[in-house]
């Protein structure tokens, strides 16, 4: 019986070259746009996804785009990383990290839900002093009432929104 020899990894694009080409697509139009949204980048999201798609999935490439601290680069680094591969910890960093809206929405929509730490993030960043963390931990919360209600106490979070939210700072309500 022949010996299998280990599945080749493609080498992809180094980092220079992805921020060489997200820095081609930056359009001062777009960046008006996004501005006005407290997002800091000009690439036409349509266009990141279509350098997302053709890049794949590539969670080391993620990371090191996660790192650049580059709002289009970490949108880049979220549709192209493998959402399971994070732990709790790591999330959480994350997630203090994102310092714009978009980036913010992205990272609890496409990778925190998808991970298996959601339940435990949602619970710890529901009671966090900061509100944009807070916001995080209600986007999860939103979701597990749609998906799985199940062992909610509904009534009490019906509560603490009525109770609470009306004086809220915007990005949690």
């Amino acid at each position: 019986m022949p010996e299998k020899t280990p599945d080749k990894t493609p080498t992809g694009p180094t980092l220079a070259e992805v921020m060489a080409e997200l820095a081609g697509l930056e359009d001062p139009r777009i960046r008006a746009v996004n501005e006005k949204h407290g997002d800091d980048h000009g690439v036409h999201l349509t266009k990141l996804r279509a350098l997302a798609k053709r890049l794949k999935t590539q969670p080391e490439l993620a990371r090191t785009l996660w790192a650049t601290d580059d709002t289009a680069a970490r949108l880049l680094a979220l549709l192209v990383c493998r959402p399971k591969s994070y732990g709790r910890d790591e999330l959480d960093t994350m997630l203090r990290q994102a310092r714009t809206p978009k980036v913010h929405d992205w990272l609890v929509n496409y990778v925190v839900k998808k991970n298996p730490h959601a339940e435990e993030l949602r619970v710890a960043w529901t009671a966090d002093p900061d509100p944009v963390v807070a916001s995080a931990g209600w986007a999860l919360t939103t979701e597990r009432v749609t998906r799985n209600p199940a062992g909610l106490d509904l009534p009490a979070l019906l509560d603490t929104v009525e109770s609470e939210m009306s004086d809220a700072p915007d990005r949690l309500q």
